[in-house]
């Protein structure tokens, strides 16, 4: 792997993904020794060898590429939704063995701002503090996703990630004030991987924090916002996801790059 500084010096004209072969301005991009990886496959390799029939691939790209379009409406990092998606199956694989439950947490982590696409633009991408009424439409997001994932075949565990995705450890979340072991496990490991992915991305307030201070937030907040055992999965996979997020970190935009 070419190293940080390298990275974002490197020239990328003619360059594109050395594995898929995208050339996209909306992908960002990590420098290797042989040539570019885009984030996508850079993701594909973390997770487990495919075993799903050909159909079930097939659907998984369609609801990658469409998590992808929300990602970009809402001016999200990169690909954020695969990202935790991929990030909070390294913890979910500490604590499940099976690969059917395995794949309903991706499912529910890589959908859960599904909802969103019933949120208009004017609050969505609102940068100012929202109103009252703007946060209750805000919140909707979350049952609306439920509602969206619950109707498709074999996702009650994942919509049921959906629906507990924005619920606190100690019962101050929402929509429903799950508290414990009421919220899905699941749910609870994508919790600490979703607020490190925030910490470590640059947003339009600030920049982007090194992994060591978010890595304080998250223990600081055990017990509180996040279930401990969740925490403890965090801190025994530290090495590999301090190694993802600097990659994430490192990944540039290539220029010239279809939309």
């Amino acid at each position: 792997m070419v190293g940080l500084a390298d990275n974002r010096t490197a020239v990328a004209t003619g360059a594109a993904c050395a594995c898929c072969g995208t050339r996209s301005a909306s992908r960002r991009y990590i420098a290797e020794a042989d040539g570019y990886c885009c984030e996508a496959c850079l993701l594909d390799r973390r997770l487990p060898a495919p075993t799903a029939a050909a159909t079930e691939q097939l659907y998984a790209r369609f609801v990658e590429a469409l998590t992808e379009t929300l990602d970009l409406r809402e001016h999200e990092t990169g690909l954020h939704s695969r990202r935790v998606a991929c990030h909070t199956q390294v913890l979910a694989r500490r604590l499940v063995a099976e690969p059917a439950a395995l794949r309903q947490i991706y499912w529910g982590a890589l959908l859960h701002d599904i909802g969103k696409i019933g949120v208009p633009d004017a609050i969505l991408l609102k940068e100012d503090r929202l109103s009252d009424a703007e946060w209750t439409v805000m919140r909707s997001h979350v049952d609306c996703g439920w509602q969206i994932v619950a109707r498709l075949p074999e996702m009650t565990a994942a919509a049921e990630l959906v629906r507990c995705h924005e619920e606190r450890f100690d019962g101050g979340g929402y929509p429903r004030g799950l508290k414990g072991d009421e919220i899905a496990l699941g749910a609870r490991l994508f919790a600490v991987i979703d607020t490190l992915d925030a910490m470590t991305s640059d947003r339009s307030y600030r920049k982007a924090l090194p992994f060591d201070a978010a890595q304080r937030e998250i223990v600081r907040l055990a017990g509180t916002q996040f279930d401990p055992l969740a925490v403890d999965a965090f801190l025994a996979e530290e090495a590999t996801l301090r190694e993802m997020v600097t990659l994430k970190c490192s990944a540039v935009a290539l220029p010239g790059g279809a939309p």
